[in-house]
């Protein structure tokens, strides 16, 4: 297949759990591929450890630099042959909209907070302006979130027009997977993410006090830091979990993934505020057993409960802590999800193979085909 049209990728900004797919689409496109960031990236977030990484590559574009980059990124909008527009402004893609050239948008849910939100007449407008008018245009939807599909369905928009997708942090690949799970810390629980309340970070010391309650011997280590934290330090105190949960702070990336490969069993408690979650590519990358809350964007589509991670009723602690203790009474168990895990991160879920796959689904459209995919990044959902 040759690859020889020209795609953008339009986002707020670059960070670590976009650039394996730029990459992979560099290999493919060459420069005919190009990252546009449209704003520069929070403080909030580089105090967490992330870096802005549009500076430091090649296909990158800056819009808001200067008048310049934005009149390229303008121009990239309008004459690319396929585009893909993220959290970014829709002057970029005004102008191939009405010449109905291909474009994807790349969404997480749409009513986070309840479909109500319809009701609104600044979200109904919106979501006509943006998404209902075109429904019967060359425009896509690339689903960042499980919720994404129903969603615009529910507003009627995007008709046989919704793909599977998501995000694609770097996925490693050890020579020895078996091995990488057995010299994990033994009967060790992770926990990261922000102290924010729909975060829920006070989930994860309900099931430390309940297996401490019951007898069990375990570690529980908490990434992060936020506006519970005093909070949740008084829990910790309050219950005298301070022998078996510890609260390290922030810290970078990288630093994070080395502690998921050392932990058995991963938390993830959000709600449906979570739009994706890249945690849990990390977490599956690392042949974590991870238990995850439904309502989470990613978890229907990553994980098959009981094959390659556990998916527990969002907001049911009892039922996260039946899980969780079951993972702990079976070793043999928690070691299958965790090997399943990453199998499903590097034979499917990660950017090599999203990037393939996009290829492959914008030839047949082209062709006014459907998908070729029945499963996993670019199948219908």
């Amino acid at each position: 297949m040759k690859n020889n049209f020209t795609l953008t990728f339009f986002s707020n900004f670059l960070l670590h759990h976009q650039t394996p797919f730029c990459e992979a689409m560099v290999r493919l496109l060459g420069d005919n591929f190009k990252f546009v960031a449209t704003e520069r990236i929070p403080q909030e977030r580089l105090d967490m450890g992330y870096r802005d990484l549009s500076n430091s590559v090649d296909y990158a574009v800056n819009s808001y630099e200067n008048e310049e980059n934005y009149q390229k990124a303008l121009k990239l909008g309008a004459d690319s042959d396929v585009v893909i527009i993220g959290s970014a402004p829709d002057v970029f893609i005004e102008e191939r909209l009405k010449q109905n050239k291909l474009t994807f948008r790349y969404y997480e849910r749409f009513f986070k907070e309840g479909r109500w939100r319809i009701l609104d007449p600044r979200v109904l407008k919106a979501h006509y302006k943006q998404d209902f008018r075109y429904r019967k245009k060359n425009l896509y939807m690339l689903c960042a979130s499980a919720y994404t599909a129903p969603d615009c369905r529910f507003i009627f928009s995007y008709p046989n027009k919704t793909y599977k997708w998501g995000y694609f942090p770097p996925a490693k690949k050890y020579d020895d997977i078996e091995e990488i799970v057995k010299l994990k810390r033994p009967v060790s629980i992770l926990w990261t993410a922000r102290f924010i309340k729909w975060k829920h970070p006070e989930a994860p010391l309900y099931v430390a006090k309940r297996l401490k309650d019951e007898g069990y011997n375990f570690t529980l280590n908490i990434i992060g830091s936020g506006e519970l934290e005093q909070k949740i330090k008084g829990n910790i105190a309050k219950n005298g979990l301070d022998d078996c949960v510890k609260l390290l702070g922030t810290m970078s990336p990288e630093k994070v993934r080395e502690h998921m490969e050392q932990s058995e069993v991963f938390l993830f408690t959000s709600d449906k505020n979570e739009g994706w979650g890249a945690v849990i590519n990390e977490s599956m990358n690392s042949a974590c057993a991870v238990v995850a809350s439904r309502a989470i964007g990613s978890v229907p589509y990553l994980i098959k409960d009981g094959e390659n991670g556990l998916i527990y009723k969002d907001g049911n602690l009892k039922d996260l802590y039946n899980k969780v203790k079951f993972l702990l009474d079976n070793r043999e168990q928690r070691e299958n999800l965790g090997v399943n895990a990453y199998k499903t991160l590097t034979d499917t879920w990660n950017a090599d193979v999203a990037a393939d796959r996009l290829l492959k689904l914008i030839e047949s459209i082209k062709e006014g085909k459907d998908t070729p995919f029945k499963d996993g990044p670019c199948s219908r959902d």
